[in-house]
C-alpha cells in the first residue's frame, strides 16, 4: 500500500524528532570534561564525567593525563574511590616564586574503584588546578584511560577542526582570554565561586537540546494523527 503525502510527511517528522532526541543522549556517551573556568591564569575546577563501562563491562579505574604545562593538581576525594597523584620529572626545573626549585610535576591522576562501577551508572571526578597564563587560544587535552573488569578504553584521540569527531576523543578545553578574576584562589588550587557558575551554560545547552528533541517527537506524532484522520475522512 502506497503512503499518502500527509502520512509520509508525518512519518518523516516523527523520525526527525527521534533523531533529535537521541543526538544529545549519544553525545553524553563520551568521557567529557566541564571546566568552571577556561580563562588563562585562572584557577579552575575540571569535572570529568563517566557514564558507562567498556562495552558493558564495569569500570574499575580512571587515569587522567595532565598536560606538561600544568605543574600542580589537587584531586577531589571521591567516596568509594582511591585517588593518587603520579609525579614525573620536569625537563627543566622551575622556580615556584618562593625561593624553591620544582623538579617534578603531577603527570597523572588515578582513581581506583573500591568496588567496580556498573555499566550505565554515572560518576564524576574533579581536579583543581591553574590554567597556564600563556596558553590563550591553545587546546589543553586531558587523555583518559578507562579500565574495566574486562578490557579498557583509551579516550585519547585528538579532535581535528573540520573533520568528523573521533571515536574516542580526549577530554579537552580551549583556553580563553584572561579575566579580572584570573589568579584568584586559595593555596593555588581552588576555583572561585564565580568561576563555578561558568559551567551552567553547558548544562543548560544539554537540557535545551533534549527539550527540542522531545518537541520534534511530539510534532511528528501530532502530524501523524492528523494525516490518518484526514485519510479516513476522504475514504468515507
Amino acid at each position: 500500500m502506497k503512503l499518502s503525502t500527509p502520512v509520509f510527511a508525518a512519518t518523516t517528522l516523527l523520525g526527525a524528532g527521534l533523531l533529535a532526541l537521541s543526538a544529545p543522549l549519544a553525545a553524553s556517551a563520551h568521557v567529557e570534561v566541564e571546566p568552571s573556568s577556561t580563562a588563562a591564569g585562572s584557577y579552575s575546577l575540571l569535572t570529568f564525567s563517566v557514564g558507562h563501562g567498556c562495552d558493558g563491562s564495569a569500570t574499575t579505574g580512571i587515569t587522567i593525563d595532565i598536560p606538561d604545562t600544568i605543574t600542580s593538581v589537587t584531586p577531589t576525594v571521591n567516596p568509594g574511590w582511591t585517588a593518587a597523584k603520579v609525579a614525573v620529572d620536569l625537563a627543566t626545573p622551575l622556580e615556584d616564586g618562593e625561593g624553591d626549585t620544582i623538579t617534578t610535576r603531577v603527570g597523572q591522576v588515578t582513581y581506583t574503584a573500591d568496588a567496580p562501577l556498573a555499566d550505565g551508572y554515572r560518576t564524576t571526578f574533579a581536579l583543581s588546578l591553574q590554567i597556564p597564563a600563556d596558553a590563550v587560544g591553545k587546546t589543553l587535552s586531558f587523555p583518559v584511560l578507562q579500565t574495566c573488569e574486562v578490557g579498557s578504553t583509551s579516550w585519547s584521540d585528538a579532535a581535528v577542526e573540520g573533520e568528523a569527531e573521533p571515536a574516542h576523543p580526549a577530554p579537552a578545553l580551549v583556553v580563553t582570554e584572561a579575566t579580572a578574576e584570573a589568579g584568584h584562589g586559595h593555596g593555588g588550587t581552588e576555583a572561585s565561586a564565580d568561576d563555578a557558575d561558568a559551567s551552567t551554560p553547558v548544562a543548560s545547552d544539554d537540557v535545551l537540546a533534549r527539550l527540542l528533541g522531545i518537541g520534534g517527537l511530539v510534532v511528528g506524532a501530532v502530524g501523524l494523527v492528523v494525516a490518518v484522520a484526514s485519510r479516513r475522512k476522504n475514504a468515507a
